[in-house]
C-alpha cells in the first residue's frame, strides 16, 4: 500500500477550490489503494527557518532546532512515498506553505552531488519519498499563471533527486461551482481529477489526456476578463 501525505496550504483549508479539487484526486487515490493523509498548512504551527548556519545538515544533520509542528509532520513524511503540493497561487504561494517547505530542508543529506551540470542533494535513507506531485487552482484565466509555483515545485524535487510527477492544474476555479453546487464541468473536472489521482498510484504516471481534461477551458478570456473586471468595478 502506497503511502501519501498531502499538504493543503490554501489559507481558507476545507473551503477553498484547492481542496475541493485534492478531495478529487485524494479520492482517486485511495480508490488505487493507497493510503493518503492530508494536512492543512494554515492549521499547523510552523515558524520559518530560524536556526541559522544550517543546524539541520552541519550541527545535528536531519534535525531541526526548531520544536514547533514540523516535528509531527517529520515523522509522517519520512514514511510517505508520494508527496503532493496543494497550494494555491497566491503571487507565488502562501507563506504558511513557504514556511513548512523551506523546513524540509532538515530531510536533505548534508552530502552535495554535480548532476547534469547542476548541484544537488538527496534525502537521508530514512526518508522514502519517490515521488512529488503539485494540486493547484487560481482565479485566472491561462495555465501560464501557474508558472512561478510550478518551477517551484519541479526545482525542489529535481534538487533532492525525486521524480516530479506532474501537475494537477486548474484555473478559472470559481467557475466549477455556482453558488455551493458543483456545474456539469466542476463535477467533469473532478471526476478528471480522480482519475489523476488513481492513475499515479496504479500506474506511477497520470496520463497527459487526463490532466488536460481537468484543465481545459471552461469560458473564453475575454467573456472571463469581462465578469472579473465587472465584479472589481462593483467592489469599488
Amino acid at each position: 500500500m502506497k503511502k501519501v501525505v498531502a499538504i493543503n496550504g490554501n489559507p481558507r483549508m476545507e473551503k477553498g477550490n484547492t481542496e475541493m479539487l485534492l478531495s478529487g484526486f485524494i479520492e482517486g487515490m485511495k480508490d488505487a489503494g493507497s493510503e493518503v493523509e492530508e494536512y492543512y498548512a494554515s492549521r499547523l504551527k510552523v515558524k520559518s527557518c530560524t536556526c541559522g548556519g544550517m543546524y539541520c545538515w552541519y550541527k545535528k544533520p536531519g534535525e531541526c532546532c526548531t520544536k514547533d509542528d514540523m516535528e509531527l509532520l517529520y515523522p509522517k513524511l519520512r514514511e510517505a512515498e508520494i508527496l503532493v503540493f496543494a497550494i494555491s497561487v497566491y503571487v507565488p504561494f502562501p507563506g504558511d506553505m513557504q514556511n513548512i517547505m523551506n523546513r524540509l530542508c532538515a530531510l536533505v543529506k548534508p552530502v552535495l552531488e554535480w548532476r547534469d551540470g547542476r548541484t544537488g542533494a538527496r534525502f537521508h535513507d530514512d526518508v522514502r519519498i519517490e515521488k512529488m506531485v503539485l494540486v493547484s487552482t487560481c482565479g485566472w484565466w491561462e495555465q501560464g499563471n501557474f508558472g512561478t509555483l510550478l518551477r517551484i515545485v519541479e526545482e525542489f524535487a529535481k534538487v533532492v533527486s525525486v521524480e516530479f510527477t506532474g501537475a494537477v492544474l486548474r484555473a478559472h476555479s470559481d467557475l466549477m461551482k455556482e453558488g455551493e453546487a458543483l456545474t456539469e464541468d466542476g463535477e467533469a473536472v473532478l471526476e478528471a481529477a480522480r482519475k489523476a489521482g488513481f492513475e499515479l498510484v496504479k500506474d506511477g504516471v497520470m496520463s497527459k489526456q487526463t490532466l488536460e481534461a481537468v484543465s481545459r477551458p471552461l469560458i473564453e478570456e475575454e467573456q472571463l476578463r469581462r465578469i472579473l473586471n465587472g465584479m472589481l468595478k462593483q467592489a469599488g
